[in-house]
């Protein structure tokens, strides 16, 4: 009507066009039933058969607590093949096998450690690296480097750091815990350090990595991630030559699920203890979380918003 029109362009696309986020099968639990490390495997195959058999008598009561009946579990195995190769998959495997069945135990997937740094070119260690949202302390000031920087994630305030005449006695204050309940249990987690332009992840952090593998909760942008793969015939030479996660059980039901549990020695308290923190520290992708909070909801099977309550453990002594 004689004014002066303005042109807006904006983008139409229809909303099939929008990629949607891959959807993983589910379980309702993913049992997890030991590492192995170098010392493991050098100790015989006695030793891990006396632990085996200490995890199978907890194994079957786990896989029936707070679950629903016909419920939907998978097992599953962690071999470290990143902080040191030893001997190779034609050799560890059969015997893991071998001891797993004496002892009772079915291993439905057979995971590589270093796949929770990277699997198939992805570099799963990074992505949930990209997702950490450290939470600052009450008060906190900003003194502290970023996580992105110092690659050390807390779950609280750090003692200050002072000189001089600061360092009196009457200067110190201690390290506080956020929501502490009367007393303050202060950790402070490396999640990894670099050398020689080399980053190595710490043991806590792929074992994080792991929990969310397991939990189906990492995404490679929209598309699902380190997806188990059968293998058929003799076991490679090299760890390399196997899939990140192997599936060894042709009738295993779904290796990631709603909840996990893990049975450990106790000397995996501490690392665990860290998962934890590192856990509680994710953002994950609101649509995964809303994806599998919707599927829970039609399995009627109920599931906490808060990852560290979809995960639980059983610590014994060796």
């Amino acid at each position: 009507m004689g004014r002066t029109v303005i042109p807006i362009d904006v983008p139409f696309r229809e909303t099939a066009a929008q990629p949607r986020t891959q959807a993983v099968p589910l379980s309702h639990l993913s049992l997890e039933l030991g590492h192995v490390y170098m010392e493991d495997f050098e100790a015989g195959p006695e030793r891990l058969g006396a632990q085996l058999r200490r995890v199978a008598r907890w194994a079957e009561l786990a896989g029936r607590v707070g679950l629903p009946d016909r419920a939907r579990v998978s097992t599953c195995f962690l071999i470290d093949d990143y902080f040191t190769r030893f001997a190779s998959p034609a050799e560890v495997v059969p015997m893991l096998l071998d001891v797993a069945e004496r002892s009772g135990l079915r291993i439905d997937y057979l995971a590589r450690e270093s796949a929770c740094a990277q699997a198939d070119g992805v570099p799963l260690a990074s992505l949930v690296a990209g997702r950490l949202t450290a939470v600052p302390p009450v008060g906190s000031n900003g003194s502290r480097p970023p996580t992105s920087e110092t690659g050390w994630l807390s779950n609280g305030e750090r003692s200050p750091v002072a000189g001089g005449e600061a360092m009196r006695r009457s200067s110190w204050q201690p390290p506080v815990e956020i929501d502490a309940r009367n007393h303050s249990v202060f950790v402070d987690v490396e999640l990894w350090h670099d050398k020689d332009n080399r980053r190595t992840w710490s043991c806590a952090y792929l074992a994080a990595v792991w929990q969310l593998l397991r939990l189906g909760l990492i995404r490679n942008g929209t598309e699902a991630v380190a997806q188990p793969r059968a293998w058929t015939g003799d076991f490679p030479g090299e760890w390399d030559d196997l899939p990140p996660i192997t599936k060894l059980n042709p009738e295993a039901k779904p290796f990631s699920a709603y909840r996990t549990f893990s049975v450990l020695p106790a000397r995996f308290l501490p690392v665990e203890n860290a998962v934890r923190i590192i856990l509680s520290q994710v953002s994950t992708a609101g649509d995964v979380l809303d994806q599998i909070m919707d599927r829970s909801a039609r399995d009627n099977f109920e599931l906490s918003p808060d990852l560290t309550q979809r995960v639980d453990y059983l610590f014994f002594n060796e």
